[in-house]
């Protein structure tokens, strides 16, 4: 049984870069039980969990028809989630209830997810997506329950205007983790009316600013999720390489304010890079989807590849300095339609899975910019 997070409040405010700066409250998830002393960090993190609804079919199999259960599609990675002192998903849908629950194009997924990413082993979730609007403010709503419910913290959106002026921390290492999660857009779903505050939307900006800010309440790591890019496009975009470049860039006192970069949304594998000295990941993939058909029509099996994101911090020689990157790795992972699993590649070539082509375009993917110079490596 997987040790869940035990949920800490703590009175610390940090000022926020929420339309005018304002005074907000900071708080704090503890990691599995904090050790005396500081010490290295593992964090892993993946892409788009997106149920269609042969996802969520599927997941009413695995229930017996009774109610979904959608903790048997993660189990192929679960030992690589649950092994990692902090694990971070993209949550991209928001939930329905009652059986009210559809897929493509209006999300709205069975709160059961919520329980099946705590069991795997997933502390935190950026729930920023260009689907967070798909159901309104009630959709916002039903999402951070479930999820909180599960004890899976959440980043991105939010249930009211402190909320979203708080930052998510979370333990591990004996560091604190802040997790800050946005999106490019909403689908043209327009902000709830005297709720601009519900979806964090992609500001440099205010990235910078709530990245300061939570710095200065006492985040030793800085973690930001961004939902952004070009669906189907292996390269990043221009947006993706300016912004990256950007924020890599912002630093207070020498110190950069941002340790690590996560994109989501382009549906495929897309590849890591380090800028200005930071770990960039473009985009993970989808970690669940149904079958994904690209703009020409045409079923596309690159929309069921992604990496997981696997990064080894450790602590500063002097207190005050920057957490370092000291391992940085990727594990290749399919998610398989017809068994409606999650596979972890490289243990599926072990046990013989004819799966060595797309583990090696997943691969080349994500080394096609040059981050193997910089020391990424394939992790088992």
């Amino acid at each position: 049984m997987i040790a869940r997070r035990r949920q800490v409040a703590l009175a610390l405010t940090v000022l926020l870069a929420a339309g005018a700066a304002c005074q907000a409250q900071h708080r704090e998830a503890a990691g599995r039980p904090a050790p005396a002393a500081t010490r290295a960090f593992t964090l892993v993190a993946s892409g788009d969990v997106l149920p269609h609804s042969s996802i969520i079919d599927r997941a009413r199999f695995d229930a017996g028809g009774a109610g979904y259960d959608f903790r048997p599609m993660f189990s192929g990675i679960k030992p690589v989630v649950s092994r990692a002192d902090l694990a971070l998903c993209h949550m991209e849908t928001v939930f329905g209830a009652n059986g009210d629950y559809s897929g493509y194009p209006t999300f709205k997924s069975p709160p059961e997810v919520a329980q099946a990413l705590a069991a795997t082993g997933y502390d935190g979730c950026s729930t920023a997506s260009n689907h967070s609007l798909d159901d309104g403010s009630y959709g916002i709503l039903r999402t951070l329950d479930a999820l909180d419910r599960a004890g899976v913290r959440h980043a991105g959106t939010a249930r009211t205007e402190a909320e979203a002026r708080t930052v998510t921390v979370l333990h591990a290492g004996g560091a604190r983790v802040a997790h800050l999660a946005y999106s490019y857009d909403t689908n043209g779903f327009a902000l709830p009316q005297g709720e601009p505050w519900a979806v964090n939307l992609i500001n440099q900006n205010r990235i910078v600013a709530d990245a300061r800010a939570a710095r200065k309440a006492g985040a030793d790591v800085v973690v930001v999720s961004l939902h952004w890019g070009t669906e189907w496009q292996d390269d990043p975009d221009q947006q993706q390489l300016a912004l990256a470049q950007q924020l890599t860039a912002s630093r207070t006192g020498g110190r950069p304010d941002i340790d690590l970069i996560l994109g989501t949304h382009a549906h495929i594998p897309q590849a890591y890079e380090k800028v200005n000295g930071t770990w960039v990941v473009y985009g993970m993939g989808d970690q669940i989807a149904g079958e994904m058909y690209n703009h020409q029509g045409v079923q596309d099996p690159r929309g069921n590849e992604s990496s997981i994101a696997r990064f080894t911090f450790a602590p500063p020689a002097r207190p005050g300095s920057r957490w370092k990157v000291t391992r940085a790795e990727f594990v290749p992972q399919q998610f398989d339609v017809d068994a409606g699993r999650a596979v972890d590649l490289n243990q599926a070539l072990k046990q013989g899975a004819e799966v060595r082509g797309v583990r090696d375009r997943i691969r080349d993917v994500v080394l096609s910019r040059g981050a193997a110079k910089d020391g990424l490596v394939m992790g088992e």
